[in-house]
């Protein structure tokens, strides 16, 4: 079901730029971490998702808008398709992403899909916690952010590869660092 070449996701870091506080957390990217070769690719994802204990799902895409979650760490499985997604916000860093594809975004981390084949499908999902705000950036709310994304707890399982996958291990170690 999971086809991890090396198990080492891509790892981006971002400053907060005075409207997205993005997070000391890095945001990771598995590259073809989960097969989506199936008649449901959104059920693999919610599946594997489910297992490692991250809930609360959806399927949709990604908003065509800057935008950010101040009270709750995501992950986005890419079902089908192929789309373009700057991170960060307007100063962070612009990524192909297709099917197969696993971002995990920690609180606060801005993000915005530019363009996307008509295909587009993403199942998003979260670890147990509070619920899921859409946060826009706003001076009011980059300044209510700060408060609240030190207060997100970390996540037990990585949503691809459990209790013992890099997440755990890289976020609990940047969580140290500050």
């Amino acid at each position: 079901m999971t086809v991890i070449s090396d198990g080492k996701p891509l790892i981006f870091a971002f400053e907060d730029d005075g409207l997205v506080p993005n997070n000391r957390l890095p945001l990771l990217i598995y590259k073809g971490a989960i097969n989506v070769d199936a008649l449901e690719p959104e059920q693999i994802i919610e599946d594997r998702f489910g297992a490692n204990g991250w809930g609360d799902m959806w399927r949709n895409g990604i908003f065509d808008y800057l935008h950010y979650h101040s009270t709750v760490h995501e992950a986005l499985g890419i079902a089908r398709g192929k789309a373009q997604v700057r991170f960060g916000g307007d100063r962070g860093t612009t990524l192909d992403i297709s099917a197969g594809d696993v971002a995990i975004l920690p609180a606060g981390t801005g993000h915005q899909c530019l363009s996307a084949s008509p295909d587009f499908s993403v199942v998003g999902a979260y670890p147990p916690g509070p619920k899921m705000q859409i946060t826009h950036p706003t001076p009011e709310n980059h300044a209510i952010a700060l408060k609240t994304i030190p207060q997100v707890p970390l996540p037990e399982s990585d949503p691809v590869m459990g209790k013992s996958g890099p997440l755990v291990r890289l976020w609990n170690r940047g969580a140290a660092s500050v």
